[in-house]
């Protein structure tokens, strides 16, 4: 086995026994035994668990952040100044992680991964989910006070975290789904799962910016009540 496939197999391995195990329960023996190469290979390689974990993370977090960069570039054209829509935004934000997560086996242990972790609250997830995902997350919000008429910075952030809420929910295919609706929903179909994300989500961002039901931003409402209280 060549030192690259050896890398590769490695990486495969350590994402299997982190999603069934998670990073406390996963040890390098076991990686080891999963991958087929000795304990002193992951050493080499990687080093300690810890960097293991975080070149696993590295792997598929860089390919599905790519991505999305891309389809955000291509929505924006090349002197930033395309006006996408809402929908297709969505599209761009959420397509990646959901097809990759639809790729059997390996987009399934990474969904697993990736959801545990970014909602975890120690030090060494919340740095991984920040050197990862920050810099992408930052373009999005971004992107979405650009074409909301009325999304103010920190709406625009309760829209990405709350969007984001429903990818690690759909990512991986679990059957959930059609468990629930008796077989008529399948979440396995990534094109079905879309066409309801977007107008889904599309309508939660556009009420953060309307302010909810009654036509204000949230923030607009917290200066006209204090408003009020300093002039009664």
């Amino acid at each position: 086995m060549s030192e690259q496939n050896s890398s590769h197999s490695i990486l495969d391995a350590a994402e299997r026994i982190f999603a069934l195990h998670g990073f406390e329960g996963a040890s390098m023996r076991q990686i080891a035994t999963e991958a087929g190469v000795a304990q002193a290979l992951l050493h080499y390689h990687f080093g300690t668990k810890e960097k293991l974990f975080e070149a696993m993370f590295s792997r598929r977090s860089g390919a599905i952040n790519a991505e999305r960069i891309a389809r955000l570039e291509r929505l924006f054209g090349p002197e930033g100044q395309g006006r996408p829509s809402l929908g297709d935004l969505i599209d761009a934000l959420f397509r990646p992680t959901v097809e990759f997560g639809h790729e059997g086996q390996a987009g399934n242990m990474f969904s697993r991964v990736l959801a545990v972790t970014a909602n975890a609250d120690d030090e060494r997830s919340r740095a991984l989910v920040g050197a990862y995902y920050d810099n992408t997350a930052q373009k999005f919000i971004k992107a979405f006070q650009q074409i909301v008429p009325g999304l103010e910075p920190s709406e625009a952030v309760w829209a990405y975290m709350f969007a984001i809420g429903v990818g690690m929910t759909m990512m991986a295919a679990t059957g959930r789904a059609g468990q629930l609706s008796g077989g008529e929903c399948n979440d396995g179909d990534v094109d079905a799962m879309m066409a309801r994300i977007i107008p889904f989500v599309s309508a939660g961002i556009e009420a953060l910016a309307a302010g909810g039901n009654n036509g204000q931003t949230a923030a607009g409402a917290r200066a006209r009540k204090k408003s009020r209280k300093e002039t009664s």
